[in-house]
């Protein structure tokens, strides 16, 4: 093959990668959500739980998944979902000082187009409820100054028959760990579960509505976990509709 001919080839490959990549991302076949409506506009976020001045648990969160929170996590993402079947979230970090959570941050955010579920399946539409480590992160744009572990690679990009809106939503991302090997670049395909249980589950950068069963937030705040979360601190995401987490 002349080299004009290895040139086509190789961009051909590229590009494919590319494509397999983001359908994998966000729970399943469906990406971030092509078939969604273009970004709506953004929400204002919505009060989260009531919290004593120095709360000694993550607010909002009860006994169930309280325990689930490893003892030496000193970092937790809690996403609020506004509801069982509803798109809307809020997301908050707190960070452990002694023994009493702090609240450092807040975003209006999005999950699962269909909701949440405590039995999640690969293109099900919903977010998968529990407490899940945060080991690993990247994206296409550089490295903004990430604590985890970061991955650059033009292999993140959503296809561009998604609509224009979800383009730019794996410009960064953190790796949820629900069905995946830690310490692996989120588009790592392996699934320990199997494909059935679904995977590429990521925290990544909202489009303005639901997902595939990922959690998206704004930009600044994407840009604010990556340079804030720090291994040493175990960070976790702890997620779910309002009444589940608070079981």
């Amino acid at each position: 093959m002349h080299s004009g001919g290895v040139r086509r080839a190789v961009a051909a490959t590229a590009a494919l990668a590319s494509v397999l990549t983001a359908l994998s991302a966000c729970g399943g076949a469906g990406g971030g959500g092509a078939t969604q409506a273009a970004g709506r506009a953004a929400r204002t976020p919505a009060a989260t739980p009531a919290a004593t001045a120095a709360p000694t648990r993550v607010p909002g969160v009860g006994d169930r998944l309280q325990r689930r929170i490893p003892s030496g996590s000193r970092q937790v993402v809690a996403v609020y979902g506004d509801g069982k079947d509803s798109a809307d979230s809020t997301v908050v970090l707190y960070t452990k000082h002694g023994s009493a959570w702090q609240r450092e941050r807040g975003w209006a955010g999005h999950n699962g187009k269909k909701g949440w579920t405590t039995d999640h399946h690969e293109d099900d539409d919903r977010s998968p409820v529990g407490v899940f480590t945060l080991s690993d992160a990247g994206g296409v744009l550089p490295d903004p100054g990430s604590g985890l572990p970061y991955t650059r690679s033009a292999a993140f990009a959503a296809p561009r028959w998604w609509a224009k809106s979800h383009w730019h939503d794996f410009d960064y991302v953190i790796a949820i760990d629900y069905n995946r090997v830690k310490g692996t670049p989120p588009n790592d395909p392996t699934r320990p579960q199997g494909e059935k249980k679904g995977g590429g589950i990521w925290l990544h950068m909202d489009h303005g509505s639901g997902t595939s069963a990922c959690v998206s937030v704004p930009e600044r705040a994407m840009r604010y976990l990556l340079r804030t979360l720090d291994p040493r601190e175990r960070p976790v995401v702890v997620m779910g509709d309002r009444a589940d987490l608070a079981a």
